[in-house]
């Protein structure tokens, strides 16, 4: 069983930067994709960045040209780079992955979130 671990969310004013990790218990090389999603309270959960496995990455347009998604293969690691931020980015983040085995249905495995919160 995958499981996948986000930390670094916390409580930050507006205007500050976060790094938010999302650690899987295998090797992402597995994955086709990976994902950031975050909910807010009383929202949908909403698509924030996304990183194929040939490195492509798209954002939502509420975080494009603030938040960056990256990964280190040497620590089975995701990331998402958040600048700039308001209090509009306040949600619970988290990390979602997608596996496509040849000849079997596709996988996809969430974590268990992260806070974060924009406040002053």
């Amino acid at each position: 069983q995958v499981h996948l671990e986000e930390s670094g969310g916390a409580l930050v004013q507006p205007g500050e930067s976060l790094r938010l990790s999302c650690k899987a218990s295998t090797t992402i090389y597995l994955f086709n994709v990976m994902h950031w999603y975050r909910q807010a309270p009383g929202e949908e959960r909403e698509l924030v960045a996304t990183l194929t496995s040939g490195d492509s990455a798209s954002y939502a347009d509420s975080v494009k040209d603030r938040f960056t998604i990256s990964k280190d293969h040497r620590k089975d690691t995701i990331y998402l780079q958040m600048n700039s931020l308001k209090p509009d980015d306040t949600a619970v983040y988290y990390c979602h992955a997608l596996a496509r085995p040849l000849g079997r249905p596709p996988e996809d495995y969430w974590g268990q979130g992260t806070q974060v919160t924009v406040s002053s």
